[in-house]
């Protein structure tokens, strides 16, 4: 079965079709630019566009960087100000007249990589799966099962967000040598350590590719890897939920 996923980051809005049976790509992937300013109509459009280029039509899953309970959003961190309170899957429908179902960014991504990535290799004990890129998101597994909207980039470390400290954005903004970047993640991941006490620790999003780059500065008493799904995990993730919820 093919559904679309699309996943709406800070940065880029991503779509494919995925087969949610093996967790594989079966379209291209299409990136476009998350426009500015990210107002709702704005984003709408983008999320049109990818639905015409794929010629799909269908039930279509959403993943979205915010608190999301029964497809409203009710934060807006790193999108305008106008998703507060506001209705996603309305939008999403209204916009390409398709049924949606929309859930947080960093949960999507986390259960594909429980389904299909190194996270089925633990399907006991307690997973925190975060996702490194504008912001830090982040999604807890207890068993194998998902607790939603943790949203831990947004804890405060010494009177500042999480991710304010020690997402990409940061390092790459304020222009940090991977050494550098990764003693200020490893006092974030130490506080996660330290309130949660994880078995396993996942990190996804882009910056999983550049693991080796930075994992031999991170010296923290939970093991640590790497998602294998990277970038497409948000996808891949978003089209399961679609399937799971809406059918």
């Amino acid at each position: 079965m093919a559904i679309l996923g699309i996943d709406i980051g800070g940065s880029g809005i991503k779509g494919a079709t995925v087969d949610v049976n093996t967790g594989e790509l079966v379209s291209d992937r299409i990136r476009i630019p998350t426009p500015r300013p990210s107002k709702p109509k704005h984003v709408g459009s983008v999320v049109a566009e990818i639905v015409k280029r794929l010629n799909y039509q269908g039930i279509i899953g959403a993943g979205f960087p915010a608190v999301i309970k029964k497809g409203i959003s009710y934060s807006a961190a790193n999108v305008h100000k106008d998703w507060k309170g506001f209705n996603v899957e309305g939008l999403i429908h209204k916009a390409t007249g398709c049924n949606a179902y929309v859930l947080n960014d960093a949960d999507a991504a986390g259960l594909a990589e429980m389904r299909f990535g190194i996270g089925k290799e633990q399907s006991k004990g307690t997973v925190l799966f975060l996702t490194i890129g504008t912001g830090i998101g982040s999604a807890f597994f207890v068993n194998g099962q998902l607790m939603p909207n943790s949203e831990l980039g947004h804890l405060k470390i010494r009177g500042k967000d999480a991710e304010h400290r020690a997402s990409d954005a940061v390092r790459q903004i304020k222009d940090l040598s991977w050494k550098e970047w990764s003693k200020k993640f490893a006092e974030v991941l130490k506080t996660y350590e330290a309130l949660f006490n994880p078995d396993l620790i996942i990190l996804g999003g882009g910056i999983s590719k550049k693991f080796d780059k930075y994992s031999k500065f991170i010296d923290i008493k939970t093991k640590i890897v790497p998602a294998r799904l990277e970038n497409l995990a948000g996808i891949i993730g978003a089209a399961m939920a679609a399937v799971e919820n809406l059918e």
